[in-house]
């Protein structure tokens, strides 16, 4: 196990899902409580001595609508030093001669939750089309008509990784309804870093009284009961997330060039999504706090099968690949890379 200390960076604003009609599966700057700034990643992952204050209520941002939808071997940009193994070379220039097939990756988490707080200690990825992702997702949203859709994101677009998006995505289950509600944040949240550079603490809580975003500890956006948006049933998102949803890790990349940023023909691949550490906390809503459920450190060879699966689907301009998805020296690794045929 290791021991990571994590500093308390004061960061404000921003992430989470596409534009108007983008289809890609699947996350006021104040303030809150914060945790400790000296973590121990070694919690027993069956630990439930880990108490979580909830954060300090903070203004929403305005809503704004879109839609989005759910749902390799050559890998990650690293130098020959680099303690990984898995390398490909970067793609610079297209072989007119070949095609080229373009691969994601997704961390499928298997358990169900209902409310709860959802941490993650990432390195983000980014290249001018792709998107690199933390959400809570209702499995069957995507199958629309009858079933409702609920999704909770964090998301680091290709365009711009100094900054991130926040969003919750609903919809009534009602098959002559076509869009999605979102509210995804605009502008972007600015970090005042660049994410693809360094490790940061990332977190959702969600609540049946509010949702929060926050990044190293800091809390960055919440919506709370009887914020409306739209006209439907779904139009108090936080009232409307009553489904069990499961957490996932995505990387992958858009055809809306307006929400990602252009896509370079995968000029630039590969780039990799980096996850040190995941920690699970469930809800009590006797102390409106929370108790660490589970953590996984990512120590062992390949991810744990209690707790995760590989995807396997298309996601618009990628094939999500199960190879893409590495467990290595205390990392979780999410590769968005290329074949040449």
């Amino acid at each position: 196990m290791k021991k990571i200390i994590l500093p308390l960076v004061t960061v404000a604003l921003l992430a989470a899902c596409s534009d108007s009609n983008t289809e890609a599966l699947p996350v006021a700057p104040q303030t809150g409580d914060t945790l400790s700034s000296s973590v121990d990643a070694g919690v027993p992952a069956s630990s439930s001595s880990v108490e979580v204050a909830p954060a300090s209520s903070a203004d929403a941002l305005p809503a704004s609508s879109a839609e989005a939808i759910p749902a390799s071997s050559a890998g990650a940009v690293v130098p020959p030093t680099s303690q990984f193994t898995y390398v490909v070379p970067t793609l610079t220039e297209l072989d007119p001669n070949r095609a080229y097939t373009f691969y994601g990756a997704e961390l499928t988490g298997l358990d169900q939750f209902k409310y709860g707080r959802f941490e993650a200690r990432m390195k983000m990825a980014a290249i001018s089309g792709s998107v690199s992702s933390m959400f809570l997702y209702y499995d069957n949203s995507w199958e629309k008509e009858n079933q409702p859709w609920n999704e909770i994101d964090i998301e680091v677009l290709g365009k711009a990784p100094s900054s991130w998006q926040s969003n919750i995505i609903t919809r009534e289950g009602d098959p002559s309804i076509s869009k999605n509600t979102s509210s995804e944040s605009k502008p972007l949240h600015d970090f005042g870093f660049d994410a693809t550079q360094d490790f940061h603490l990332f977190a959702i809580v969600w609540t049946p009284e509010y949702v929060s975003w926050e990044v190293d500890s800091v809390e960055i956006r919440r919506d709370t009961l009887g914020m409306s948006r739209g006209s439907h049933a779904d139009a108090d998102q936080v009232a409307f997330l009553t489904e069990n949803q499961s957490l996932r890790f995505n990387l992958w990349a858009s055809k809306s060039v307006a929400w990602t940023g252009k896509w370079n023909n995968g000029i630039g691949l590969p780039v990799e999504q980096q996850i040190d550490y995941v920690r699970v906390y469930a809800y009590d809503p006797a102390t409106k706090g929370f108790t660490l459920s589970w953590q996984d450190d990512f120590d062992g060879e390949d991810v744990d099968p209690q707790h995760w699966a590989r995807g396997d689907w298309e996601m618009e301009r990628v094939m999500l690949r199960s190879n893409n998805v590495i467990v290595e020296n205390g990392v979780c690794r999410l590769i968005l890379d290329y074949e040449a045929n």
